[in-house]
């Protein structure tokens, strides 16, 4: 797999498409949810993303996209991540860890000091509370789907504190 992070400037037509009928595949398609994907915000956020084999009509593998929080005081100061997928053919193979590490990474880089902020379903908790996020909204249900607000806090200006597994607070019990 070829990981990359580009601004919307740097994406190749032809990557563009194939991240566009990936994210439409995943969302609209598989998941049912019936909107416009292109919402707007594709030209003012960094894509991180793999692909496998260009010349594939799905390569694909994984992808997330990041831009500042804007949409009201839970975003503002933030880095939002969102349009997060893997291809079916990679789920269960470690390649969900490797985008959200090299998310956590693109973040840190383009964003230094700034925590990360997502929503996921309820049933993902686990997964990014590894990554050191921990749920700061919900649950609510959004178009049938569980979900919650997970935030990771900024590592002191970029620089862990700690382990990089390790978080760098304390998260009490919480039944969802």
């Amino acid at each position: 797999m070829n990981w990359k992070a580009l601004d919307f400037e740097q994406i190749t037509a032809r990557e563009l498409y194939l991240i566009l009928r990936a994210r439409s595949a995943v969302f609209v398609v598989e998941q049912s949810h019936v909107h416009l994907d292109p919402d707007g915000r594709d030209e003012t956020s960094l894509h991180v993303f793999a692909v496998d084999d260009i010349s594939r009509p799905m390569p694909v593998m994984a992808y997330a996209r990041l831009h500042e929080g804007s949409a009201g005081p839970a975003e503002a100061g933030v880095v939002m991540v969102d349009k997060i997928l893997t291809s079916p053919l990679r789920r269960g193979d470690g390649t969900a860890a490797a985008l959200i590490a090299r998310v956590l990474a693109a973040a840190g880089e383009r964003w230094p000091g700034r925590g990360v902020r997502l929503l996921a379903p309820v049933s993902l908790r686990g997964f990014y509370e590894a990554f050191g996020f921990r749920k700061d909204q919900g649950p609510f249900v959004e178009r049938g789907v569980r979900l919650i607000g997970l935030i990771r806090k900024s590592r002191h200006n970029g620089r862990p504190s700690q382990d990089a597994g390790e978080p760098d607070f304390v998260d009490t019990v919480e039944e969802v």
